[in-house]
């Protein structure tokens, strides 16, 4: 089983209410690059959940158009800037217990990305997040976490 988890791209610095920040233009090339790779690597998604502030679910709608895929975009309340990797890690164990989902995405923000990343991979590291880049688990349901198989950034393709 697959966990990809990515930070939503380039945001508006500009916005008071961090809830309302859009991606930039360069955030929409972010994540049409990724989207690139992501359709490069044959990656087809069973689920994609996205935190409820604007910049993630803009890069969660821009990349399910550019994939094709044919799954919902799920708002999950839990995965804003300040939500807990446990709980996060928690409901995604649970929702896994039922579901036969092979390949799973969440968009969200720094500093969960990154410390979501330490708590579903073996390495335990947290990782930064450049904007848009994208974590690949090769996740064990049996115990619960996984090694990290690739941490890719728009950066690597330009």
């Amino acid at each position: 089983m697959n966990v990809y988890i990515m930070r939503h791209g380039d945001a508006d610095t500009r916005v008071q209410e961090d809830k309302q920040r859009p991606l930039t233009e360069t955030g929409e090339l972010e994540v049409k690059v990724m989207a690139k790779w992501l359709g490069s690597e044959g990656v087809k998604f069973d689920a994609i959940f996205v935190s409820p502030y604007k910049r993630a679910q803009q890069t969660a709608k821009l990349l399910h158009t550019l994939l094709a895929a044919d799954v919902p975009l799920q708002t999950f309340s839990l995965i804003t800037p300040a939500g807990s990797a446990s709980e996060v890690h928690d409901y995604i164990d649970g929702m896994l217990s039922v579901e036969r989902w092979q390949n799973i995405l969440l968009v969200s923000h720094m500093p969960l990305v990154s410390y979501l990343s330490a708590e579903m991979s073996t390495d335990k590291s947290a990782p930064i997040f450049a904007t848009a880049s994208v974590l690949h688990i090769d996740y064990d349901l049996q115990k619960m976490h996984g090694p990290i198989v690739r941490h890719i950034s728009p950066d690597n393709f330009c």
